[in-house]
């Protein structure tokens, strides 16, 4: 049985920062190529790569990091990390082959950590997982050296596998530490969040510092912290479920709920990103269609992932958040008019959600039943 590890670890902190360029890449992929290839090819690469880096925070609720052998191999799968996402921009047409080799090597320092996880029956459930993993990896690193129409099936078909296999499979069981593993995850939405500020910033290089420019900064941050919000909302009911589930109940929450609904989350933060950087530069002008649909489909597939992540933990959802994720979808048209009017429906509405959802609306005290009437003197 492994011994408890209730905090993140700074290795852990270090290694997410990879996290971050990566989603900065997966943002060039969207701003660069502002069309269903480019939406195609950020759907394909997140799934590649959401599913492994998943695959780590589930390693390292499992390992003692202290160790040198361990911290030298997580250091070494950062090294691969940090290829793949400088690969991430041309994977299909110059550097599939590149992004592959990067796609192996972390998979192989995973599967060799996980073998030494501290629970025997967590290291012995992840040899199916291990196997389908590798497989998946050098087909990738195959086709990406093929290139052409072929690695777009390929890698699509890899993409998918990785995240079905385990599904229909039996894998076991993993003795999860809760606390730990709700922990990493909010700091990775955290961290998938911040890129979204420094798109902001990245949209306003260059650009007068006036009160247009502060305006859409300040709207721009407003919108990214109610997504915030919205997710933190339900921190400490997330914890609390978790850490009450048993081995089994727990895994299959951690599966659903943390890996296949946060791939939600975070294409959704990576739409975000990539239509506040285009918005922060022209706020007042007509946006293209793909910028409108970018944020509000951004908007509203974080707030349908955060809805299918409680769903998979049980937790009750409100018709509110269904209706946000409606309306937000809805916001295209304002999109058109102006980014600026867009970005402040969505900011409106995620205020109104996080309203109605307050503690005091959503536990309001029971009324107290009236005194009965004094007996007859």
């Amino acid at each position: 049985m492994r011994v408890e590890q209730t905090r993140v670890s700074s290795l852990e902190l270090f290694f997410d920062l990879v996290f971050v360029f990566t989603i900065t890449q997966l943002t060039t992929v969207l701003i660069s190529h502002p069309n269903g290839r480019g939406l195609a090819a950020a759907c394909v690469k997140l799934a590649m790569i959401w599913w492994m880096y998943a695959g780590y925070s589930w390693l390292t609720n499992q390992i003692d990091v202290r160790t040198f052998a361990h911290r030298a191999l997580l250091l070494a799968g950062m090294g691969g990390w940090l290829i793949l996402a400088l690969a991430i921009p041309e994977a299909f047409d110059t550097t599939g082959f590149t992004f592959g080799v990067a796609y192996l090597v972390i998979v192989v320092v995973h599967a060799a950590l996980f073998t030494h996880a501290q629970s025997e029956v967590s290291a012995r459930s992840f040899l199916m997982v291990g196997r389908s993993n590798l497989v998946f990896a050098i087909a990738i690193l195959v086709a990406g050296a093929i290139g052409g129409p072929l690695q777009w099936v390929v890698w699509t078909v890899a993409a998918i596998g990785l995240w079905v296999v385990p599904a229909l499979t039996a894998t076991g069981v993993f003795e999860l530490e809760p606390s730990h593993f709700v922990e990493r995850h909010s700091l990775v939405v955290i961290i998938a969040l911040g890129e979204s500020v420094v798109a902001v910033g990245i949209g306003a290089s260059g650009i007068p510092v006036d009160l247009s420019l502060i305006g859409v900064a300040l709207l721009g941050l407003a919108l990214v912290a109610g997504l915030w919000w919205t997710y933190f909302s339900d921190e400490e009911e997330v914890e609390r479920v978790m850490r009450e589930a048993d081995h089994v109940e727990r895994g299959r929450m951690a599966l659903q709920g943390f890996s296949y609904a946060h791939y939600a989350l975070l294409l959704g933060i990576v739409l975000i990103a990539a239509a506040l950087k285009k918005a922060t530069g022209h706020p007042f002008e007509p946006a293209s269609t793909a910028a409108a649909l970018e944020l509000s489909g951004g908007a509203a597939l974080f707030l349908a992932g955060d809805i299918a992540f409680l769903w998979a933990l049980r937790i009750e959802v409100s018709r509110a958040q269904l209706y946000t994720a409606l309306l937000a979808a809805g916001t295209v048209a304002l999109g058109k008019v102006a980014p600026a009017a867009q970005i402040a429906a969505l900011v409106a509405i995620l205020v109104g959600l996080g309203v109605s959802r307050s503690p005091q609306r959503r536990a309001a005290p029971a009324p107290r039943p009236a005194s009965p009437p004094a007996p007859p003197r």
